[in-house]
């Protein structure tokens, strides 16, 4: 097989259980965009895979989980002076089958949603999961970084404000 660059494309889900969502702290991989920080489960589509299909992959691989029950909830454009665009499918998913594996690209740890603000996440993130707590509708949200600052935030073709 032929070596491909990997996709601008991912996915990214929120995997949540007795109010806690399942996250990973990315500590294993070097040169990772993100190295300490704490982020869904998810990865980059493969050649010809839909969102779901990359969502209930990368899943099953980071976790050892099968998805039963998930929602697509927003898409994420990623804007950065570092990194090339990415297009983040954004999913929550509360049922599955399996138990948790381990993970080569970190550690696996069920977080407390009112904790997840206190943890290193990226800016942005905080407005996403603050999206998925107050909106039940599909959104789009388009962030901008220079470096790992947030500069600009766009919420369904709208500037936002957000904490800086």
């Amino acid at each position: 097989m032929e070596n491909r660059e990997k996709s601008n494309l991912t996915t990214l889900c929120y995997i949540e259980q007795d109010g806690k969502y399942l996250m990973l702290h990315r500590v294993k991989k070097e040169n990772d965009v993100n190295k300490d920080k704490w982020v869904g489960i998810g990865g980059h589509f493969e050649e010809n895979e839909s969102p779901e299909e990359c969502l209930l992959r990368e899943v099953l691989e980071e976790t050892g989980l099968q998805l039963i029950s998930y929602r697509f909830r927003g898409i994420i454009t990623f804007i950065s002076d570092r990194w090339d665009t990415e297009y983040m499918h954004l999913f929550t998913a509360d049922k599955f089958d399996g138990s948790i594996a381990e993970c080569d690209e970190g550690e696996l740890c069920w977080v407390e949603k009112s904790k997840v603000y206190d943890l290193p996440i990226w800016e942005g993130d905080k407005i996403f999961f603050r999206l998925l707590d107050e909106r039940e509708d599909f959104f789009s949200l388009k962030l901008r970084y220079e470096g790992e600052k947030l500069v600009e935030a766009i919420l369904d073709g709208k500037s936002i404000k957000y904490a800086r």
